[in-house]
């Protein structure tokens, strides 16, 4: 499967349908909607937001950075559709967002996800990520795991 990862607005119409599948997915995962800590992403908070398309135009992926403070970024609605997984696109969102990161003068990302994620954890973890304990709105959460990576240009090339 081929792809092109593009940059585009967070309220771009094919990130809004990934947006809408990944929390339908979430949401069955954790039994209803109660599963993300802290305030949502939005428009306003979100520094860069990617989409992967395949050959078709089709939209498999997606990722967004959130801003935390001048060295560091946070990965948000890191999600690839069932039709796009195994096939490396989400390793290639990951790196697309840490080039963004270091572009903009970031050397940490760090990341939430959660305990019915163990996909998630194993794929960050395959990545270079390492768990940390939780941060800012996750603290005192029963359902998230933190990781983070320090980016290094050795490590974005990758």
């Amino acid at each position: 499967m081929s792809w092109i990862i593009e940059q585009r607005p967070w309220d771009d119409r094919a990130g809004v349908a990934l947006r809408a599948a990944q929390r339908a997915e979430l949401d069955a995962r954790y039994g209803g909607d109660d599963h993300e800590p802290g305030t949502p992403p939005s428009a306003a908070d979100i520094d860069v937001f990617m989409v992967a398309v395949d050959a078709y135009g089709q939209p498999i992926g997606c990722g967004a950075l959130r801003r935390l403070d001048a060295d560091s970024a946070e990965i948000k609605r890191m999600y690839v559709a069932p039709a796009g997984r195994g096939t490396g696109v989400s390793t290639a969102i990951l790196r697309a967002l840490e080039s963004a990161a270091s572009e903009r003068g970031c050397t940490t990302i760090r990341l939430e996800t959660g305990l019915a994620q163990p996909d998630a954890m194993r794929f960050y973890e395959r990545e270079g990520y390492r768990e940390i304990p939780l941060f800012g709105a996750y603290i005192g959460s029963d359902v998230s795991v933190c990781y983070e990576r320090i980016l290094t240009e050795r490590a974005i090339r990758r």
